[in-house]
């Protein structure tokens, strides 16, 4: 009975709780978990190196925050640099602006860059939740299963971007606002967040590709059942004009950067010089990568060179399978047209241009609507399960990509 009087009023708090107090009581409660996870990993940083612990702010700007710091303070170079071939080596110009850009404000001012980093990226990251939460209810998931939703969000194995010197908090928070967007049919607004969201993380072209997609299912049942599936011609139209926004914007930094550079494939050389410790130096064919990439791989893994290729093709091949089935699945038709559309156009996109290492994981983030998919059973056993799966992932995924090993090679 005292167990039960004490457990009830906090039940009842709980419930009385405003939807908007829920998530955020789950995103700060899952930042504690992953400080913790990150903190402990600090002190197997410094044994593995013979360093001191890091504080916490120092080990959130490793890898590619230490880029962002560059940019902040001195901005992007009017030269591309070069090595003694002549190909362009590793520079500034592969980071989007908006986000080393707004925090060079506040660096220039005086503050600290790995403090106002992860300041910025926790407040990001929680109105990525929030808005989740919104597009996950408005896909039509109960509140619970929506809230379930933000759970596996915040505590998945890269939910450490929410507190790091990187741009994918604001990325994922500006994907989430544009998909609400257009889930709620405002495409007026959705036109400045798309060309924000471009310059923030790779995602315009991306993002025009989905509309597209998303235009021709429109059509497809509007043609089917007028009455059921209505497609007014200003609706169309603003489609159109906000698919053509989302390819300018895509192609946006690789012009700004032609125009500072004087390089027109500045950018996309740039972006090709991070996978040439891999696969030498060549050009950008689209598709190509992921096979060569998946090769290169098994053969690192002991696979023969002579069976590597056809490996390569299968393991792509039964990925795309296992992806359409999810897609088609029950769970993922709950999450609406519109989730599921941006997962396929992100998904190509990603084969089109991205090649397979180690920083994959994280641009997969991009397709964590999915874990919508994955609230939508009540079991309570299954969520809690997946939970737990969550933060080991955590715990694999910062020691293997985030912290800095002896002879670690491959940035996160």
């Amino acid at each position: 009975m005292a167990d039960r009087r004490l457990i009830t009023p906090a039940l009842v708090r709980w419930r009385l709780t405003p939807w908007w107090g829920r998530v955020l009581v789950v995103y700060a409660l899952s930042r504690v978990v992953t400080t913790v996870v990150l903190l402990c990993f600090a002190v197997v940083q410094a044994h593995e190196t013979g360093t001191t612990v890091p504080d916490y702010f120092t080990l959130a700007a490793n890898w590619d925050g230490q880029w962002y710091w560059i940019i902040a303070l001195n901005g992007y170079p009017a030269e591309l640099p070069k090595d003694d071939a002549g190909h362009v080596t590793e520079n500034a110009w592969a980071f989007l602006p908006v986000y080393p850009l707004l925090l060079g404000v506040f660096a220039r001012a005086g503050f600290g860059f790995p403090v106002i980093a992860v300041l910025f990226s926790l407040a990001a990251g929680a109105g990525a939740a929030l808005l989740f939460e919104r597009l996950l209810r408005g896909a039509g998931l109960g509140a619970g299963q929506a809230l379930t939703g933000v759970v596996l969000l915040c505590t998945a194995p890269l939910s450490v971007m929410f507190q790091v010197s990187y741009a994918e908090a604001s990325g994922l928070a500006l994907l989430f606002l544009a998909l609400l967007l257009v889930q709620r049919r405002r495409f007026g607004v959705l036109l400045p967040v798309v060309v924000v969201m471009s310059l923030t993380r790779p995602s315009g072209l991306a993002f025009a590709l989905f509309l597209l997609l998303y235009l021709v299912a429109r059509l497809v049942r509007w043609r089917r059942d007028a009455e059921a599936h209505p497609l007014p011609r200003r609706e169309a139209l603003a489609i159109c004009v906000a698919g053509i926004v989302s390819v300018a914007a895509g192609l946006l930094w690789s012009a700004i950067a032609w125009a500072v550079t004087g390089s027109v494939s500045a950018y996309t050389d740039t972006e090709l010089a991070w996978r040439a410790g891999y696969l030498g130096y060549g050009h950008l064919v689209p598709f190509a990568a992921w096979f060569d990439g998946i090769a290169f791989w098994l053969r690192f893994a002991g696979v023969p060179e002579t069976a590597s290729a056809g490996a390569a093709v299968a393991v792509v091949g039964a990925s795309l399978v296992l992806f359409a089935g999810f897609v088609l699945s029950p769970w993922a038709r709950r999450l609406g047209l519109e989730v599921r559309l941006w997962l396929v156009g992100y998904l190509v996109y990603l084969m089109a241009v991205f090649f397979p290492q180690s920083s994959t994981w994280r641009l997969l983030l991009p397709l964590s609507p999915a874990l919508g998919a994955f609230a939508v059973p009540r079991s309570r056993l299954w969520r809690v399960s997946l939970v737990v799966l969550g933060v080991l992932g955590q715990l694999v995924w910062v020691y293997f990509c985030w912290i800095r090993l002896p002879g670690d090679w491959s940035p996160p």
